[in-house]
């Protein structure tokens, strides 16, 4: 998997999924669920630095080297 994730978009990821998370907590019934399984998906996506529909939008936020 190429990393198409750069580094800017993985710190919003990251504060995105802590605020889902913590909607998570306050939330009760269905939405709980939703909400952990968004941030759980922003992280995943945030530590390995690979978004699937980016891919396929051939989206990559990860500078280019010279």
């Amino acid at each position: 998997m190429e990393k198409n994730i750069g580094t800017v978009d993985k710190i919003i990821r990251i504060i995105l999924a802590v605020v889902c998370a913590y909607f998570g907590f306050v939330m009760n019934g269905i939405w709980m669920y939703v909400f952990y399984i968004l941030s759980a998906v922003l992280l995943i996506t945030a530590i390995t630095g690979f978004c699937l529909p980016y891919k396929w939008l051939k989206i990559s936020t990860v500078k280019k080297s010279k």
